[in-house]
C-alpha cells in the first residue's frame, strides 16, 4: 500500500502526469483485461496464441532444451496462462523434465492460474511466485538447472527502450550462460490496426483504464470523479509507440489524502506506453546487454513475434 501511494503521488506530481500501468491489475482489472483479450480489435493475444498453438514443436526446437537435465520454466507476468498451457502440455507430452514457475504481481491472477492448471494439466510441477519480477527470479538464481524465461504478451513494451535495456540487464544477472528468454513483442504496423486494440468499440479498454482511478479512490482515499476524465489512446506508426491517456474534461482538483492535485481542462495522465518492435529496434535494446538474439517465430499474419534470446 505504501509503495502504491508513493508511486501515485510521484507520478501525479510531475509536470507531465503519469500513473504506473502495473497498478491496473487488481481483481477487477484482471477480469477486465481478460475481456480485452477477447475483443475483436485486440489482436495481440490472438497472434501470440497462434504461435503457441500451431508452432509449439518449432518453438521447443529453437529453445534447444537438453532432455537429460531438469529444466526450470519461469514466466514473468503469467496472467491467465492460456498461451503457455500449449507449450507446457507439449513438453509434458514429450516427457521433458521441468518445473514451471509463474511470476505475477497479482496474487488473484496466480490463484486463478493455479486452479486452471490443476484442472487441465494435473501432472504439471508448478510453484507460484508473487511479486516483483527480478526479485522473484533472483530467488531461483542459485539453481544451476537450465532456465527458460517467458516474457510474453509484449509486456516489455510498457518500458521505454532505456528501461527495457536496464530490465534485461538485471534479468541477465540472474541467469546462467546458455539460459534462454522467449520475448513476445508486438511488431510495428499501421495505425488502423494498432489504435483500435487500445480503444475497442465496447469500451472495455476504457473501463480498464478508468478502473485505475477507482482503485486509487478505494485504496488511497482519493476522490477522483471518473466521469470527469476520458480515455484517449494515441499511436503513430512512424514512432512505433502506442500511449494511453486519461484526459481531464474540465478544470478540477483531486484530493489523495492530504495531497491536492490540480488538473486543467484537457490535461492528460499517461497510464500506459506500449512499444512496438522490429529487428532493428530490439537489437538496439540488446546492444548494451549480455543477451543475444538467436531467432524468432511469427504468427501467420506477421503481426507479432516471439524472439528467442540467449544469455552469453
Amino acid at each position: 500500500m505504501n509503495q502504491f501511494r508513493q508511486d501515485v503521488i510521484d507520478g501525479l506530481s510531475q509536470p507531465n502526469k503519469t500513473l504506473p500501468s502495473k497498478y491496473f491489475y487488481d481483481k477487477k482489472g484482471d477480469e477486465l483485461f481478460i475481456q480485452i483479450m477477447s475483443m475483436p480489435e485486440y489482436y495481440l493475444t490472438k497472434a501470440e496464441m497462434d504461435i503457441f498453438a500451431n508452432q509449439t514443436a518449432a518453438l521447443t526446437a529453437l529453445l534447444q532444451i537438453d532432455k537429460s537435465q531438469p529444466l526450470e520454466i519461469i514466466e514473468l507476468g503469467a496472467g491467465d496462462g492460456t498461451k503457455t498451457a500449449k507449450l507446457l502440455a507439449y513438453l509434458l507430452e514429450q516427457q521433458y523434465d521441468f518445473k514451471y514457475y509463474p511470476v505475477d504481481i497479482s496474487s488473484n491472477a496466480l490463484e486463478i492460474l493455479t486452479k486452471h492448471y490443476q484442472n487441465i494439466l494435473p501432472d504439471l510441477k508448478m510453484e507460484c511466485m508473487c511479486g516483483d519480477y527480478i526479485a522473484q527470479v533472483n530467488e531461483l538464481s542459485h539453481s544451476n538447472n537450465p532456465k527458460v524465461v517467458l516474457f510474453l504478451g509484449s509486456n516489455i513494451g510498457n518500458l521505454t527502450d532505456e528501461q527495457a535495456t536496464s530490465f534485461l540487464n538485471e534479468l541477465s544477472k540472474q541467469l546462467n550462460a546458455g539460459d534462454r528468454i522467449v520475448l513476445g513483442v508486438d511488431l510495428i504496423k499501421s495505425r488502423d490496426i494498432v489504435l483500435p486494440a487500445y480503444n475497442d468499440a465496447q469500451g472495455i479498454t476504457k473501463a480498464f483504464n478508468m478502473n485505475l482511478l477507482d482503485r486509487i479512490n478505494q485504496e488511497l482515499g482519493a476522490d477522483f470523479d471518473s466521469n470527469a476524465f476520458d480515455h484517449c489512446p494515441e499511436y503513430e506508426a512512424q514512432e512505433g509507440i502506442a500511449r494511453s491517456y486519461l484526459k481531464s474534461l474540465q478544470d478540477q482538483a483531486v484530493k489523495i489524502g492530504e495531497l491536492t492535485v490540480k488538473f486543467a481542462a484537457g490535461e492528460k495522465i499517461q497510464t500506459e506506453c506500449s512499444r512496438k518492435y522490429n529487428d532493428t529496434v530490439l537489437q538496439s535494446i540488446l546492444d548494451d546487454t549480455t543477451i543475444v538474439l538467436e531467432n524468432k517465430i511469427l504468427d501467420n499474419r506477421q503481426l507479432f513475434a516471439d524472439y528467442i534470446l540467449k544469455k552469453q
